[in-house]
């Protein structure tokens, strides 16, 4: 790991008065972020809400900066639009948020694909940074790591979560629990280290069963020495750190000595953990030997957009890429593409040794003087014209250019299908954003209601939303009541949140799930509120429930079928369909939260521990239910009170 960064110099950044302005990344699948150029000379509410009209609802992390360019705030957010929105004015915060937000002259965004990804890079930027205005630092306690524990002769492998208090070393953060995982299964594979917690080591008598299974060499019970194990732990933190290839080198080395010696059964050992790490490897896509620590940039420019695959290689091994969208003037060529991209992407994160690119960049001295000073090491920016270097940008490039014509085909194919639905269904215009609606429920039970959203960028899930159905005097099995109820709560908030309409909070078409009956309801529940100039469409499954026979009805207009091999009454078709999934998955999760629920919970006094004893003492809730009061006080922890009110519950106070 580098020490502590200098932040980039304003001379190794791009110039904002060359003809191509500063670019803004968005990374793939994300959305254009709020205009960063200049210093505002505004300060106060008025700058944040300009930024903030043209924010997405996407994860990410934001910055405030004073007048001078001083960081006041790094935050994340589940919703970059829906956080910011809360500093559009000074109503409703302490004296010292309403301080920061006066003192705000300019903001940075950066959009993330999920939440945890903005937790992440916030509390990275946090520690960098140090604003003035952040009092509750996260200290990475909220990410996993993997940690070799040293507090014993034999140190252990783990998954930890939380303050260092334990001695040993820390690999990490992992986004996510899966990741560390799976990286400790291979590591046991590998370098059969015990993952077991130290008071059942200090108890076994006799290997595990994880050392049957070649796991675990069994420091337990001295069937390894401390030396030997020690080497283990030290092979382990240097795959950790990077270092596999002098690993493997070792390990094949001691395996030939072994054969040499007709020691075959420790060479047949060996040769399980090379193959165990040669797994591990091949999951992660190494075959790179030409760079021990670079990072790759590939530029495509087609259609006026541009692609940048960026590559990451640390030990001679691939650690995966990432796919960013660039917005650039239509002037900009591929080298000051590139020199503005890298610039922005080293300003927060330290550079590698090397950087191999697909394009000579405009300023590739300066670029690498500045890289060098900020990483406080030197660093070297190559075009490579042949060899195992220019594969590598090769790989990079094509799957630049694979992404970029992804990303112009999806939105082309998408655009076209909005045309095509607002044609059939007669509408001014394709619209920018649709609501499905669908319920869910078993004769009436635990029923769920269901909204998902389409754009002219694909689905928007973080638009989804799914609403419990509360209404006590609906019949089960009311579709009709069900669905007004979501309408009515829906458009309730909207009218609340959003009742300009300027936020793009509201659809320019409503699909409903059902027939001429359920159009009607939504019409109804609709007016009631007020809301008359919606767009509805309602999609009734056709004769026989079969696809391809749906009717489509429309306010003011006969009932009418599309083709059946029509592309448009398949895209209405998917809408439909993906309205239905999340509303089934919202209905099974809210059915399996039911089901979960015991009795006991609802008692006074009946804490998770007591009920466990309960249920320990009787076997089921049902039979603590049909004990008397004699029988409940017997359980362990149960006192007479409780008994008798465990007994009222059930059988009443009679």
């Amino acid at each position: 790991m580098s020490g502590p960064r200098k932040p980039l110099s304003s001379d190794a950044l791009p110039d904002p008065d060359q003809e191509a302005p500063p670019l803004t990344l968005e990374e793939e699948g994300g959305a254009p972020l709020a205009p960063e150029d200049g210093a505002p000379v505004e300060v106060g509410p008025e700058v944040i809400r300009r930024l903030w009209r043209t924010l997405p609802e996407s994860p990410g992390v934001y910055r405030m900066f004073d007048a001078a360019g001083n960081v006041l705030y790094v935050g994340k957010a589940r919703s970059l639009r829906a956080r910011v929105s809360a500093y559009t004015s000074h109503a409703g915060h302490v004296l010292r948020i309403q301080r920061m937000i006066s003192a705000t002259a300019s903001m940075m965004f950066v959009v993330t694909r999920t939440e945890t990804e903005a937790l992440l890079l916030e509390a990275n930027l946090i520690k960098q940074l140090k604003p003035r205005y952040n009092v509750l630092l996260r200290d990475d306690k909220s990410f996993p790591y993997i940690l070799i524990a040293e507090e014993t002769a034999a140190p252990r492998l783990t998954r930890w979560r939380g303050a260092r208090s334990v001695k040993g070393r820390y690999f990490g953060p992992f986004a996510s629990g899966q990741a560390v995982t799976q990286t400790i299964a291979q590591l046991q594979k590998a370098f059969l280290l015990r993952t077991c917690a130290d008071s059942v080591y200090a108890n076994r008598s006799r290997p595990c069963l994880l050392h049957q299974i070649k796991r675990c060499s069994a420091p337990c019970v001295d069937l390894i020495s401390r030396e030997a194990y020690g080497e283990l732990v030290g092979e382990a933190a240097d795959f950790l750190d990077g270092r596999s290839t002098k690993i493997q080198e070792h390990l094949a080395a001691e395996m030939s000595a072994a054969a040499a010696a007709m020691e075959y059964e420790r060479a047949g050992a060996l040769r399980d953990r090379i193959r165990a790490l040669s797994a591990v490897q091949a999951r992660q896509d190494v075959n790179v030997e030409a760079v021990s620590e670079a990072d790759v940039f590939a530029l495509h420019l087609e259609g006026g957009q541009a692609c940048v695959q960026v590559f990451f290689y640390r030990g001679g091994q691939n650690w995966g890429n990432r796919a960013y969208f660039p917005r650039l003037p239509p002037e900009a060529d591929e080298e000051a593409i590139l020199d503005a991209v890298i610039g922005q992407f080293y300003a927060t994160r330290p550079a590698p040794r090397l950087l191999l690119v697909s394009h000579r960049l405009e300023k590739s001295a300066l670029m690498e003087a500045a890289l060098t000073e900020a990483a406080g090491r030197k660093v070297e920016i190559q075009q490579p014209q042949r060899g195992d270097k220019k594969v590598l940008v090769e790989q990079a490039l094509r799957n630049a250019r694979e992404s970029l014509a992804r990303r112009l085909a999806d939105s082309a194919a998408q655009g076209r299908l909005l045309a095509r639905l607002a044609e059939a269904l007669d509408l001014e215009g394709p619209p920018s954003r649709v609501d499905i609606y669908d319920n869910s429920h078993i004769m009436g039970r635990d029923a769920v209601g269901a909204m998902v959203v389409m754009g002219p960028e694909g689905w928007l899930k973080t638009e989804y939303r799914k609403f419990n159905i509360k209404g006590e005097d609906l019949t089960p099995g009311d579709d009709f009541g069900m669905m007004k109820e979501v309408l009515r709560r829906r458009f309730e908030r909207l009218q609340r949140e959003d009742p300009d309409r300027t936020k793009g909070l509201w659809p320019d078409l409503t699909i409903i799930d059902g027939g001429a009956g359920q159009l009607s309801a939504s019409r109804a529940i609709l007016a009631e509120m007020g809301v008359e100039d919606l767009e509805l469409l309602a999609i009734a499954k056709g004769q026989d429930r079969d696809a391809g026979k749906e009717m489509l009805h429309r306010p003011g207009r006969t009932p009418f079928a599309l083709p059946h091999r029509d592309p448009t009454l398949y895209f209405l078709q998917r809408l439909r369909d993906e309205a239905h999934r999340f509303a089934i998955g919202a209905h099974r999760a809210r059915r399996a939260k039911t089901a979960a629920v015991n009795p006991l919970d609802e008692i006074e006094g009946v804490g998770p521990a007591r009920k466990r004893a309960i249920l320990a003492h009787f076997g089921s809730a049902k039979a603590a239910a049909e004990a008397d009061m004699a029988e409940l006080a017997r359980a362990p922890g149960v006192s007479e009170a409780l008994a008798r009110r465990i007994h009222e519950h059930f059988h009443g106070e009679g």
